[in-house]
């Protein structure tokens, strides 16, 4: 027998409530949106109408999996950043709206090359190559699987004759040439809360949360080589933990890097270190 969409909607908010889901209103609608090929703001045009059994099982599969705290992108595939739609899988970091920072500051100053370390989706590099079309850049990243969601991003939005991903442990792929800009969002959770993360972030790929020791190790190791990389008085610029700005600056500090600048988010909160190379 079909089953209605306000029956199926409210069957699943109820599923997501008792798994603990924050939002179970929300996330059971851009699910059930998904399954129908609507807009989530169509929905209620839709209630009384039934479904296809293969709608429904599709949605009933979505829901269980949303039960089990993955991430809502991994179920749709795909996540809104900044101005465009990421493809994403459980291979690459969830984008998160936090990120979109860094891509308004690097933006503030010209650049014509950049290197994304830890490129992931590749969703800051193409987001930066989007807005600057007389710029080219090289994303890395250790994981394979990760690229190639990178390239599939770069193509649908339209960059990838300008960008090109490489697998690279930090520097170590990249090739002998000085960028005007290099960013990342490194790992930088500490170990010691990773307990403490949501069920969805445990979800995530391991390696793109915590260095597994201290939350800094990877600074360092950019930091160690960043400045062979960049040109005098190119900038380098990273996502940090919100308890990381004096820890983070200590470690630029060492590597003689200028005009070092931690910036909050909009909640306040430390969420980028900023600086240059000598010039």
């Amino acid at each position: 027998m079909s089953s209605t969409v306000q029956s199926l909607l409210s069957l699943a908010i109820d599923k997501l409530k008792l798994s603990g889901v924050p939002e179970p209103q929300r996330d059971a609608r851009k699910l059930l949106a998904y399954v129908l090929k609507i807009g989530v703001d169509r929905i209620a045009l839709h209630l009384q109408e039934t479904i296809s059994h293969l709608e429904q099982q599709k949605f009933e599969n979505a829901v269980l999996r949303r039960t089990k705290r993955v991430p809502v992108s991994y179920i749709l595939g795909y996540r809104d950043f900044f101005e465009h739609r990421f493809a994403v899988t459980s291979d690459v970091l969830d984008p998160r709206p936090e990120t979109e920072h860094l891509i308004m500051e690097a933006l503030r100053e010209d650049f014509v090359t950049v290197l994304d370390l830890g490129t992931g989706s590749g969703c800051i590099l193409i987001s930066l190559l989007a807005q600057k079309s007389n710029a080219s850049g090289l994303g890395v990243d250790q994981s394979e699987a990760a690229l190639a969601i990178a390239q599939v991003n770069a193509r649908a939005i339209g960059v990838a004759e300008r960008c090109e991903f490489r697998v690279s442990n930090w520097f170590s792929n990249v090739p002998a040439f000085q960028f005007d800009l290099i960013v990342a969002n490194p790992p930088y959770i500490h170990p010691n809360v990773m307990g403490a993360l949501s069920p969805e972030v445990l979800h995530e790929p391991k390696c793109a949360l915590t260095d597994h020791l201290d939350g800094l190790n990877a600074y360092r190791k950019i930091a160690m080589s960043a400045e062979k990389f960049l040109k005098p008085g190119g900038r380098l610029i990273f996502e940090i933990g919100f308890d990381q700005g004096v820890a983070v600056t200590d470690v630029l500090s060492r590597y003689f890097f200028e005009d070092i600048l931690v910036m909050q988010d909009f909640d306040q909160r430390d969420r980028l270190a900023h600086c240059r190379r000598n010039s």
